[in-house]
């Protein structure tokens, strides 16, 4: 299966740069989505909680991390800091017994804050300048600050994913090419 958000591209002039940046950074948050999305979508409910080593995180930390952040960052966008107050980061990682349909609730509810809030932009709005954690940035720069965090962390569902289904998985795009047998090291 090929994973695509809807994505046609819009007719923007050569003269618009903006516009077509901001359209694409919508696209990539899309896809991102997505790609989570469908990987979630194959877990049996004990592959939420699996840690695949002590220090790892599972899948349900990852979910429940990436929606506090969605929520505190996309939550009055222009107009607060990106780190909100009510926000308990470090209960993000703590290793707690969370039903998935509730990770997925959170999960969800975030996405629309996140989708909601940048669909909202204009072009213009990529330059003004907005906070995380008292430190400025442009809004085309928060922007992908946060596709650069959730790319991350969404391709850390997808490979534990990937893992934790082993033969079940599904592709989330164009499936491995067949290998060839790996060779023998040479002896020395």
């Amino acid at each position: 299966m090929d994973a695509q958000p809807d994505h046609t591209a819009t007719d923007h002039t050569a003269s618009d740069p903006a516009a077509i940046a901001l359209d694409e950074m919508r696209w990539v948050l899309r896809r991102q989505q997505v790609l989570a999305d469908g990987a979630l979508a194959q877990l049996e409910r004990h592959d939420w909680h699996v840690l695949i080593d002590p220090d790892a995180n599972s899948i349900a930390v990852i979910v429940r991390h990436v929606a506090g952040n969605m929520r505190s960052r996309w939550t009055d966008f222009l107009t607060s800091d990106g780190e909100k107050e009510d926000r308990d980061r470090n209960g993000e990682f703590a290793l707690r017994d969370d039903a998935p349909e509730d990770l997925r609730r959170a999960w969800d509810d975030a996405w629309r804050v996140t989708l909601a809030a940048v669909d909202a932009l204009a072009p213009a709005d990529l330059a003004r300048i907005v906070t995380i954690r008292g430190e400025p940035h442009t809004v085309a720069r928060a922007i992908a600050r946060q596709i650069d965090h959730y790319g991350q962390h969404v391709g850390q569902i997808v490979l534990l994913a990937k893992h934790l289904r082993g033969a079940a998985w599904r592709t989330l795009s164009l499936p491995t090419p067949p290998r060839a047998a790996p060779r023998a090291a040479p002896h020395e």
